[in-house]
């Protein structure tokens, strides 16, 4: 009777989901859990987010912020060395357990120093960005090894759901519990919902339907990794060294318009006569209401969009939306630099990436090796990424100090970065294609000539 039960809940599951990805009965209840779990890691993330940028603009300002990413890509080599020696010790779950109560620990001692009056500024938005995306990538190399490509392909629109509501309601309570406590309150908050995922993922990687796979072979679930580091297996494989050039120039662009965006910020408060509390309120209720927006936006395109992209046009095609939007952004920054203009360019910018580009990047390592998931992703998904913003900081230091450019030159230099990711997505796309044998291959590539707006 009871397995009768649950057959039936599964089938009514598998309906409901229906209008936004194909799932079937046997994969709801993990793709639920999953995306609960990403859920509650971008919820904890956002909380911390929204903070670390009073903290940091208030007391440094938005120069000393865009440098910090120099300091997270240069913290995240010994960190990195660390993930690696462990993964080749223990296995999934326990690798996954140790990343997430470590910086449940981080977190509660700077929710310590915090209350006794210590400036955390600078060192906490150092440390936000260097474990975040690490964070984010294991997650995805957990869903990467329970998943098959083909599985993988039909469920991350679905996985990635956790990934813009967890966002958006992140945003959404980080800008409300700022009305009424600190920093420290949402640090505890945060620390709390991680510990909580560790159980999620437990409960995933014990479940019958989920085996590790290995290019579609299982392997025991706690079997280490003992193949290649990161590091190795990334100069080995073309296909993930174009990988890590997407992640490098998209956080080159992102961060630089985002230091456009921050100036201006800056700018218009100091215009204004805004200072001491009354400043980082204004900076806080603004960042918190334009991740509301970035956030909603990928919610409505995760929800609709994601797959049928992925599932007309392919994982492939979807890789080229974001240098697109981003270009298009640029383009409009450079011609019109007010606030509100770049506010709105990197609302759409942002919000593609949060939904179709993160799914799909996601995606392209359902063709690798199991080592290649949780190593050279974490290598890519946190080190590659933060060397796109010391690229960003080390073009923001050059730009304003020695060659006097100002917001519209930052935006014309994107546009052009943005013609070099688009060429490259596009060959990262035809060897995916090649890889996965489940797409058919677009009859021509987009013209270069966008690049010239």
């Amino acid at each position: 009777m009871s397995e009768r039960k649950d057959s039936t809940e599964t089938v009514w599951g598998a309906r409901l989901l229906k209008p936004f990805a194909e799932v079937r009965p046997c994969e709801v209840s993990t793709v639920l859990v999953l995306t609960v779990t990403i859920f509650t890691i971008l919820v904890s993330y956002y909380l911390l987010k929204t903070i670390r940028e009073p903290l940091i603009l208030v007391s440094h300002g938005a120069e000393v912020k865009a440098y910090a990413s120099g300091v997270q890509a240069l913290l995240l080599i010994p960190v990195l060395f660390v993930h690696g020696a462990l993964a080749r010790r223990v296995g999934r779950l326990v690798l996954i357990s140790s990343v997430l109560l470590f910086c449940v620990s981080n977190l509660v001692v700077f929710a310590f120093l915090y209350g006794a009056g210590v400036s955390i500024g600078l060192p906490f938005y150092i440390w936000v960005g260097t474990f975040n995306f690490l964070l984010v990538a294991t997650f995805w190399s957990f869903a990467n090894d329970v998943y098959s490509p083909e599985q993988g392909k039909r469920l991350f629109p679905i996985v990635g759901v956790g990934t813009t509501v967890g966002a958006v309601a992140g945003s959404f309570a980080a800008t409300w519990m700022l009305g009424f406590f600190g920093p420290r309150a949402l640090m505890l908050i945060s620390a709390g919902l991680l510990a909580l995922a560790v159980g999620f993922f437990a409960w995933v990687h014990r479940h019958p339907e989920c085996p590790a796979k290995d290019r579609g072979a299982i392997v025991p679930r706690s079997e280490p990794l003992r193949g290649e580091g990161g590091v190795a297996g990334l100069l080995k494989d073309r296909y993930l060294l174009l990988i890590a050039c997407i992640a490098l120039l998209a956080n080159w662009v992102t961060n630089s318009g985002e230091y456009v965006l921050d100036s201006s910020l800056v700018h218009t408060v100091k215009a204004s006569g805004i200072v001491g509390a009354e400043a980082t309120k204004y900076i806080g209720q603004f960042k918190g209401s334009y991740f509301l927006w970035i956030n909603g936006l990928a919610l409505a395109s995760q929800l609709f969009v994601v797959s049928r992209i992925l599932k007309y046009l392919g994982v492939g095609t979807a890789m080229l939306a974001l240098p697109l939007v981003a270009m298009a952004g640029a383009s409009t920054m450079a011609i019109f630099p007010l606030l509100w203009v770049i506010r709105t360019a990197k609302i759409a910018e942002k919000g593609t990436d949060y939904s179709v580009q993160n799914t799909a990047q996601n995606a392209l390592y359902l063709v690798v090796s199991r080592d290649a998931k949780y190593k050279t992703k974490a290598v890519i998904d946190s080190f590659v990424v933060r060397a796109g913003d010391a690229c960003a900081a080390g073009g923001v230091w050059l730009g304003t100090h020695l060659l006097g450019v100002s917001g519209r030159g930052f935006s014309t230099l994107n546009v052009f970065l943005c013609a070099i990711w688009l060429v490259v997505a596009w060959r990262v796309g035809s060897i995916y294609r090649a890889r996965s044998g489940t797409e058919s291959v677009p009859s021509a590539p987009p013209r270069p000539a966008v690049s010239s707006a």
